[in-house]
């Protein structure tokens, strides 16, 4: 299953977007209004269950599964506009069953597009 959030645009360089995106404990300020609980449960990871996987600065940020139960990535890739501002898009790939993918393609769409929607709060 594939899914794309929209592009947003953000008042960062790229290279400062991608540093505030390294640093896992700044996917709080990205979360949903509804998400009861966030906590970052080591360098690279967060409750969420997603761990850092790839940085290739400043474009491309990989967050992948924490456990191989449920095989999906999260990665933002991140476009230079201007020295002082860039674009990001998240690009969800994971590997379900059809059952799986109907319930939850829905709420993954929904949260990815939050986060991307977020990029401008950091």
């Amino acid at each position: 299953m594939n899914l794309e959030s929209p592009k947003v645009t953000v008042e960062k360089s790229s290279q400062d977007l991608f540093d505030l995106l390294s640093d896992v404990k700044n996917f709080e300020t990205l979360m949903p209004d509804n998400i009861a609980k966030f906590e970052v449960i080591g360098e690279d990871a967060f409750i969420f269950k997603l761990k850092m996987k790839e940085k290739v600065a400043p474009n491309k940020i990989v967050l992948g599964a924490a456990s191989d139960k449920l095989p999906f990535t999260l990665v933002a890739n991140i476009d230079t506009i201007s020295e002082q501002s860039s674009a990001v898009k998240l690009n969800f790939d994971g590997e379900f069953n059809a059952m799986m993918a109907m319930m939850i393609k829905g709420p993954i769409s929904k949260f990815i597009e939050t986060l991307a929607t977020n990029m401008t709060k950091l």
